[in-house]
């Protein structure tokens, strides 16, 4: 893709404009604030619209930068010459940030499947998978969503590149779930790469391993053109450090919005490229981390990295314009907002789809002439409660049938493959099968 325009260089402007007061007042004024025609352009785009009357687009990006200085906050993470990293809180970031707040830290609206500890688990599994093959396929990852889910779901070997990607991105994702309450330490991001990357690089001595100096790296476009030259490889064990004491907490002196503070940490990796390879997918499992060890609950159920793979050149972009405008976070903080609120979006889009199907599938359900009326109130109720454990006894009991009648309706739902059983002591247990929505779905239709 093609580089950003690079900005004219602000403190050259300001030296300037020092010997003419009167210049610099009108423009500073005529820009009126930070953001241009109401939003957080980059030079790049503000060069090509109409200034204000009477200032050139050179005098316009002064103002703006200007506005825009006076906002800044700086954050600990340096570029390769030593100087600082910063962003401004400016719209839409406080309405976005107070969006997620409610949204993905409150139980705010949140959905019944969501929160109810019974199909909880389901959700939170179906997000796991969808993010651990989006994010795969943004590296590059060609496996079928279709093929893809089967692999996780069954339980069988990855059986190329692709698929190993897309396993190890769900077993980290499984792994930051586990210890989203651990501090943040060098060594548990390169167990995070090591999982990430394994049997996926040119040489397994790269997995969870930071590059050393005989490590040339670059990051490249498309078309062989350097978009990225991280820092020496000589500094990156300070670096690291540094990053965790970020993301615990300990540094900067000024506060920091946990969810701005998710973000950085995903742009903060990225940039320092500690690994050979899967830095991507190793900087946006951090991002993960730092939203569910700040509490952001909601966080396990979306995917950023399916939002991100509609649009992989804005991602790219966020990157470009924050490292070419002065090491301006601010791009890729407001446009990181934008994919959550998506993700979030998308979350409610997707049980809305998951539950109209399942109005679908239960109205089919009572019309199916295979299956007796509690048959059909026992399936019912287990598309909703999909770890219910049955017996003939409480099916019995509940439908006042005796014990025959009551085994006899199970053991039919077994063999028909909608229920599993196993025995324990004396006592069959019967529990809702894996897929049991497609399966009805599938029963329906041959019956229609």
């Amino acid at each position: 893709m093609r580089k950003p325009a690079k900005p004219p260089k602000y403190v050259e402007m300001l030296a300037m404009l020092k010997d003419d007061p009167d210049r610099f007042s009108r423009i500073v004024m005529a820009a009126s604030g930070p953001l241009a025609n109401g939003k957080y352009y980059h030079w790049d785009t503000l060069r090509h619209m109409t200034p204000p009357p009477s200032l050139s687009r050179e005098d316009w990006w002064f103002g703006v930068k200007f506005r825009r200085s006076v906002l800044f906050e700086l954050v600990p993470l340096l570029d390769s010459q030593g100087q600082p990293f910063r962003f401004a809180i400016v719209p839409p970031i406080p309405e976005s940030l107070s969006k997620t707040d409610q949204g993905a830290g409150g139980l705010i609206e949140m959905p019944d499947q969501v929160v109810d500890p019974a199909t909880r688990e389901r959700y939170v599994m179906s997000s796991l998978i969808r993010e651990s093959i989006t994010s795969s396929q943004l590296e590059g990852a060609t496996t079928t969503r279709r093929e893809a889910k089967d692999m996780l779901r069954s339980g069988r070997e990855p059986q190329d590149k692709s698929e190993r990607m897309i396993f190890n991105n769900y077993q980290t994702m499984q792994r930051i779930r586990e210890n989203q309450k651990t501090a943040l330490t060098p060594e548990f991001v390169c167990e995070i790469h090591r999982l990430v990357t394994q049997d996926t690089l040119d040489s397994t001595s790269d997995e969870g391993q930071f590059r050393d100096t005989s490590d040339d790296i670059r990051v490249y476009d498309e078309n062989g053109e350097v978009m990225h030259t991280p820092p020496p490889a000589s500094e990156l064990k300070l670096r690291m450090a540094a990053m965790c004491d970020f993301a615990n907490g300990k540094t900067p002196d000024h506060f920091v919005h946990p969810v701005v503070r998710a973000i950085i940490l995903h742009f903060w990796l990225a940039y320092d490229h500690p690994f050979v390879d899967g830095n991507g997918r190793a900087a946006r499992a951090l991002f993960y981390w730092s939203m569910l060890h700040h509490g952001y609950w909601l966080a396990e159920f979306i995917s950023i990295s399916e939002i991100l793979l509609r649009a992989p050149a804005k991602y790219a972009r966020a990157y470009l314009h924050t490292e070419s405008d002065e090491n301006d976070l601010t791009y890729f903080i407001i446009y990181q907002l934008s994919v959550i609120q998506r993700a979030m979006q998308s979350l409610h889009d997707y049980i809305k789809q998951k539950t109209d199907g399942l109005h679908q599938v239960e109205k089919r359900l009572r019309q199916l002439p295979a299956l007796n009326s509690r048959q059909r109130q026992l399936l019912a109720h287990a598309l909703r409660h999909p770890r219910f454990r049955y017996t003939v006894e409480s099916h019995r009991v509940r439908h006042g049938v005796v014990y025959e009648t009551g085994r006899s309706d199970l053991l039919d739902l077994y063999h028909l493959d909608l229920l599993d059983g196993t025995k324990e002591g004396r006592t069959w247990f019967f529990t809702p099968s894996e897929y049991l929505e497609e399966k009805l779905d599938r029963l329906g239709s041959k019956a229609g």
